[in-house]
């Protein structure tokens, strides 16, 4: 019983080919996605094949498309509702993170990129919640590809500031010895390398690691006697709404600390 609820838990976070559907009427409810054939292109081995993470990615894009349909048409000079929601996400990306960490005039330029951020990761965090959906920021390959937006974001913003010599040029700190230059360009190379690497590691272990808590206490039900279920459920529950605004802080951070990085370079500091 035990190694069937680990293979449970391993079934609901890892990708696949195939979905659980309620409306499915075999016993398992499973539909299988379409496979595309993979393909080479410079030695590298690409596969376009839909899995349930992809789905969830499109799922989520739909549905942000949606919502701007949906607020663009419903601007008032006093918003209300699900319009005044979204609206203060938004002021709140503009004046407490973008603002706050780059200034005004940089603000301006990155605040779309990252409401985007945002509001994308929260809606894939809070999608897989959802039963029979799946977390799509649980893939380390989605992060990933996330950071690396981030990456070329910050970067860029770097090269627009300070142009491409100069932004490999503030890698060396000024006043270092020119014997000890080498050595530090190095290291601070690294280190932009490392910015977005945290961003992609800290997302993904923290979706992957709430999952893995609430799947354990619910199989608990099924490894211990019935005395153990309200304990099991009781956390279940508790940790589910935690879950809840970890989605919320998780998104948060990674939009933060992308903005944070882009202000390091705009506004001239390091």
């Amino acid at each position: 019983m035990g190694q069937q609820v680990g293979q449970m838990i391993l079934h609901h976070i890892v990708n696949g080919p195939e979905m659980e559907l309620p409306w499915v009427t075999d016993l398992t409810h499973t539909v299988h996605l379409p496979h595309i054939p993979a393909f080479e292109v410079l030695g590298i081995v690409i596969d376009m094949s839909i899995t349930r993470h992809v789905v969830m990615m499109l799922l989520a894009a739909f549905l942000l498309i949606l919502m701007a349909l949906f607020v663009r048409r419903k601007i008032a000079l006093v918003p209300r509702g699900f319009t005044s929601m979204v609206e203060s996400f938004v002021l709140f990306i503009r004046d407490d993170v973008a603002k706050a960490t780059m200034g005004a005039e940089a603000a301006r330029r990155y605040t779309p990129y990252l409401c985007t951020t945002f509001f994308f990761i929260l809606t894939c965090n809070l999608l897989g919640l959802i039963p029979y959906g799946a977390t799509a920021t649980s893939n380390v390959s989605v992060t990933a590809a996330l950071a690396l937006m981030s990456f070329f974001m910050i970067q860029g913003a770097g090269m627009r500031k300070m142009g491409v010599f100069g932004y490999f040029g503030h890698l060396i700190p000024p006043g270092v010895p020119f014997w000890l230059a080498p050595v530090m360009f190095v290291v601070e190379l690294m280190g932009v390398f490392a910015k977005p690497f945290a961003l992609c590691i800290r997302l993904f272990a923290n979706m992957v690691a709430g999952h893995v808590v609430i799947l354990s206490l619910i199989g608990l039900v099924f490894v211990m006697n019935i005395w153990v279920f309200p304990v099991a459920v009781g956390f279940g529950v508790f940790m589910y709404l935690l879950e809840l605004f970890v989605a919320l802080l998780q998104a948060y951070i990674f939009t933060m600390l992308t903005s944070l990085f882009i202000g390091l370079l705009v506004v001239g500091e390091h």
